[in-house]
């Protein structure tokens, strides 16, 4: 068992920070209940971290001792094991636009998947699941334009548009134009609007 450990710990090592380590993953290792006893006690001895059920992350080092690895890698992480769209909160969003002056308190992540919450240390993860319009141009500019406007709602969309017409680069509106027949009617029309204007 103490070998099982020191190669699921070696493994760790050779992945990237934010990756997900699971049980069904580490199988080449070993049986499938030594394998979840082995990542159980490397969580109870704090070198691995447990971000969910049967989801372990290492933490990073430092020269300040260990911590967490960054929420948008260990979010990219599991979209990539789970085979996921994942894109930032409306609220996040509209935030980095300069939209808004209010910043996030928590985390929140929409996604293709289930409803589910991570922990990476102190800090605490929600994953929320989001229609397929939501997370249309994921990790693209036009995406946050949209998912911002969708969090701002009807009565403020129209202001944002000419905020974010001054402020950003035609081709944004043309990626999130040619998203305009995937989208609820109202945002497709702030959409459709603005692009005539550009």
């Amino acid at each position: 068992m103490q070998r099982l450990t020191e190669e699921i710990l070696e493994h760790s090592r050779t992945v990237p920070e934010g990756a997900l380590l699971t049980a069904k993953g580490l199988l080449h290792l070993g049986q499938r209940a030594a394998v979840d006893q082995a990542l159980s006690r490397l969580a109870r001895r704090g070198k691995l971290l447990r971000a969910g059920r049967g989801l372990y992350v290492r933490p990073v080092e430092s020269r300040f001792g260990a911590r967490a690895p960054t929420t948008e890698k260990v979010v990219a992480g599991l979209a990539e094991l789970r085979g996921e769209t994942v894109a930032s909160h409306g609220a996040t969003a509209a935030n980095a636009l300069g939209l808004t002056s209010q910043v996030p308190v928590r985390s929140v992540y929409l996604t293709s998947g289930p409803n589910r919450k991570l922990r990476l240390g102190r800090q605490s993860v929600e994953m929320r699941h989001a229609p397929a319009w939501q997370l249309v141009l994921a990790g693209r500019p036009g995406g946050e334009i949209l998912r911002a406007l969708a969090w701002l709602g009807p009565s403020k969309a129209e202001a944002a548009m000419l905020t974010l017409r001054r402020t950003l680069p035609a081709s944004d509106f043309q990626a999130l134009a040619k998203a305009a027949p995937l989208l609820p009617t109202w945002l497709a029309q702030q959409v459709s609007q603005s692009f005539a204007h550009v």
